[in-house]
Order: C-alpha cells, then sequence, then structure tokens
C-alpha cells in the first residue's frame, strides 16, 4: 500500500515549479535584458591592445586635457564705451563789451555797439535751437577757466576808409586748442550767408593771440571773427545784422551737427 506522505523536498520543488511556470515570460524578458546588455557591453569595449596604445599616446602628447588653475590678478574695468560728451555750452563774447567803444566811427557808431547787436542775435538763433548759450563781456570773470563746447568772440573791423579791397571778414583759431573745424564750419557758413570776401591775409597778431584763448580752460575750442570793416561794410553789418549774425550760428550749428 503506497503511502500519500510527500516529502518537504518534493513540496518545495512543485512550488518552485508552479512558480516558474506562472512568470515564464517574465523569466525569459529578464534572461534576454540580461544576455543583451553583456553583448552589447562586449561589442562596444575596445580589446585590450587598443586600451593601453591610448594609454601610451597619451601619455605621449604634450598638451594637457586637464583644467589648468592660475591666479590672475585683479584689474580695473576699463571703460568699453565712449561717454557721452557734456552738456553743449557756447560761449559768445560781444567785443569790446564791459571795456571800451572800439573803434569810432564819425557819426559817433561804435564797434562795441555793433558787435553786442550781432552777437544777441546769433545767441537768439542758437537758444531757439536749444542750445545753451552764456554772452560774455570782452574780460568778463566768466572768462577764466571757461569750459563749453566752444567760445566765438564777435567783432568788427576798422571804420576808416583804407581802399576798396578793405571788405570781408576774417576769422582766426585759438593755437592752445585745436579750433580748425569750428572755424571752417563758421567760415563757410559766414561766407555762404553774407557773400563776403574772405580777408585771411589781413589777420593780425592781436587775433591769433586773442587774450581769451589764453584764459579759457584747455580743451575748449575759440575763434575771434572780424565780422566786416564798419567803413564799406557798414550796411550789411547794421541795416541787415541778420545776415552776419545767421552766418555765425550757422557756422556754429554745424560744428555742433546741427
Amino acid at each position: 500500500m503506497r503511502s500519500n506522505y510527500n516529502s518537504p523536498w518534493q513540496t518545495s520543488s512543485s512550488f518552485w515549479m508552479q512558480l516558474l511556470g506562472r512568470n515564464l515570460p517574465l523569466v525569459i524578458f529578464l534572461f534576454l535584458s540580461v544576455t543583451g546588455m553583456l553583448a552589447a557591453y562586449w561589442y562596444f569595449s575596445p580589446p585590450e591592445e587598443g586600451v593601453a596604445q591610448a594609454i601610451i599616446m597619451a601619455n605621449n602628447e604634450r598638451t594637457l586635457s586637464a583644467p589648468i588653475f592660475k591666479n590672475v590678478p585683479s584689474r580695473p574695468v576699463q571703460q568699453r564705451l565712449t561717454q557721452s560728451p557734456g552738456p553743449i555750452r557756447i560761449g559768445l563774447i560781444a567785443g569790446h563789451k564791459g571795456n571800451d567803444s572800439g573803434s569810432v566811427c564819425a557819426d559817433g557808431l561804435t564797434e562795441a555797439a555793433v558787435n553786442e547787436i550781432i552777437t544777441q542775435k546769433v545767441a537768439e538763433i542758437l537758444t531757439e535751437q536749444g542750445v545753451r548759450v552764456e554772452v560774455l563781456d570782452e574780460f568778463d570773470d566768466r572768462l577764466k577757466g571757461f569750459s563749453g563746447t566752444a567760445v566765438v568772440s564777435i567783432h568788427a573791423d576798422s571804420c576808416d576808409y583804407i581802399n576798396e579791397l578793405a571788405t570781408g571778414f576774417k576769422i582766426a583759431g585759438s593755437s592752445f586748442t585745436n579750433s580748425s573745424g569750428l572755424l571752417s564750419c563758421v567760415q563757410q557758413a559766414y561766407f555762404a550767408a553774407t557773400g563776403m570776401p574772405y580777408h585771411e591775409n589781413t589777420i593780425t597778431p592781436h587775433m591769433t593771440d586773442y587774450h581769451a584763448f589764453r584764459e579759457i580752460a584747455p580743451g575748449t575750442p575759440a575763434i575771434i571773427i572780424e565780422t566786416g570793416f564798419l567803413n564799406l561794410d557798414r550796411e550789411i553789418l547794421t541795416t541787415h545784422a541778420d545776415l552776419p549774425a545767421r552766418g555765425i550760428a550757422d557756422g556754429i550749428l554745424c560744428y555742433l551737427g546741427r
């Protein structure tokens, strides 16, 4: 008679077989996954000879692949963009104002009066264009160290009759600061506005060594203009003073890039 008793080993084997049967798809998936990973590792791994050769080549290279750390002394940051220029400031000197009369004509007309009228008209034109203007006397205290965009001193020539060639204007620029751009602009604009000839050959040492050139701040462009002769050019300087004023103002605006 066969006993119905099953040993513990038989019971355990039966349990694992049943478990394996129920999870056979999962077991197969895990097996294939592991096999695939091993195959990929073997396929992409370089042979030992290749690894050794790579190590030798790396040792023979003179360049370093590791980062290098070096202490760099601190430096002040340099301004890469030019700073904006300061506000525009134009100084207009009314020749002889506050000091003397300048040239005096036979009928009592003074150079100082003519200069002041033209200077005021120039100031009005520039102010209308939004330019800050300071009208100065001949020996104004504000001239000492005056720092601005430009300084223009406005004068007129003699009342005396010299000859028929004594007509026209002339300009001298400061030798202390490059004033060629200002001079060129005013010269061209003044000629365009008045039609008067340019008298470069009659520029005097009093113009080239004009006192205000030495008094204003270095770096401020400056010129002195003789607007015409109070004899042959009297009508345009008095009756039509708007023309010389326009010429000077347009020259300054040209210099300002307006």
